[in-house]
């Protein structure tokens, strides 16, 4: 009998199994991911869901913690989990809507910079001190 949360990978057998090394180093990236998005939630009084100036609130150029390497460390933090969330599943299938879900999250932290740079002040100061946007040494 097919268990009712059993996924199209395994019903089909479209996937191989991962073995339990990688599921122990995909579980240990996931946990790493959050750690970084909720260290960047903590470190930025003005993180938001929602790429805005909030004049209201003084925003101002956050550089501490994480912000000290990357630019956007809590969308790195989500691209980590996002990418290896298909290994602990077992389901190479999941790695299309990931890989969707990356060029969003590419898209929209460029996008994202770019107002920053145009309207915070401090920021492209800040850029031009911290190169490197998602991944250091890349982008």
């Amino acid at each position: 009998m097919l268990n009712p949360g059993t996924g199209l990978d395994e019903l089909l057998g479209w996937s191989p199994a991962f073995s339990l090394p990688v599921k122990i180093l995909a579980m240990a990236l996931i946990v790493g991911g959050y750690a970084l998005s909720s260290y960047a939630l903590i470190e930025n009084r003005f993180f938001s869901g929602m790429a805005r100036l909030q004049t209201d609130r003084g925003q101002q150029v956050v550089s501490s913690g994480p912000y000290r390497w990357i630019r956007h460390p809590g969308y790195a933090g989500a691209l980590l989990v996002y990418l290896v969330t298909p290994l602990f599943l077992d389901s190479a299938l999941a790695f299309l809507p990931t890989l969707l879900t990356v060029g969003l999250y590419v898209t929209r932290t460029g996008l994202e910079d770019g107002f920053l740079q145009e309207e915070l002040e401090g920021y492209r100061a800040y850029a031009q001190w911290v190169r490197y946007r998602l991944l250091p040494g890349v982008w």
